[in-house]
């Protein structure tokens, strides 16, 4: 056990530990998407409360969720932890070579990962706590047996203010900018760099770094122009 300990306390095993949450969080954020993406539908938010109330009630789904809350913290803690670890190592930021080859983004993840840590607080705290302090209106549908929390209200509602509106904006640009560098860092850790095979992750890690953060984009635009 204690070799676990001094291996992921080493440059190398935070970085693996890095990759290994980061390529979880990314999974989760297709899922999410998929979800969230009900707030599209033109039906008053049933089928964004009905999705709200299953992923809240479901025993296993919450315990999947717990799961992805300590698995944002990990990976922000290990995240902070190896930009101090390489700046006393080496004096740089986040492991990266400060050449004109580096990106901006790979340079600044640290800052890029704190933005976002604030950001899933911010979001948190308006939507998942007022939901957790029941402090959301209770609604019924006809067809649809009991009540439920209207959370949808409460985004339509927060998604009204043109601050929060583009808060969110901005947290996604970040995101993606993070995304940018980290999907393919992430492989790159974990040995898969291949002639053959790392191109076609660049390009999807890029196609997904631009389309996951504007999908998540268009969900408070559309609120906000349309509704």
């Amino acid at each position: 056990m204690k070799w676990l300990v001094t291996f992921f306390g080493s440059g190398i095993g935070k970085k693996l530990l890095m990759s290994l949450t980061g390529l979880f969080l990314i999974l989760f954020l297709v899922v999410h998407l998929l979800g969230n993406l009900q707030l599209l539908k033109d039906d008053g938010g049933v089928a964004f409360n009905v999705y709200a109330h299953f992923m809240t009630t479901n025993p296993l789904i919450k315990t999947i969720a717990y799961g992805n809350y300590f698995f944002i913290l990990l990976h922000a803690f290990v995240g902070i932890s190896l930009a101090l670890y390489n700046r006393n190592a080496k004096g740089q930021k986040y492991a990266v070579s400060h050449s004109m080859h580096t990106s901006w983004a790979s340079k600044n993840m640290a800052l890029l990962g704190t933005l976002i840590l604030a950001f899933i607080l911010i979001h948190m705290g308006d939507f998942w706590l007022k939901m957790k302090l029941d402090q959301l209106p209770m609604i019924s549908y006809p067809d649809i047996e009991g009540e439920m929390k209207d959370l949808y209200f409460r985004v339509a509602e927060a998604f009204k203010n043109p601050v929060i509106v583009a808060t969110y904006v901005v947290g996604l640009i970040v995101l993606a900018f993070h995304l940018l560098h980290g999907f393919q860092s992430a492989f790159q850790t974990l040995g898969i760099n291949h002639k053959k095979y790392t191109p076609a992750i660049k390009a999807f890690g890029i196609a997904y770094s631009i389309l996951i953060p504007l999908g998540y984009a268009i969900i408070p635009i559309y609120h906000f122009l349309l509704k």
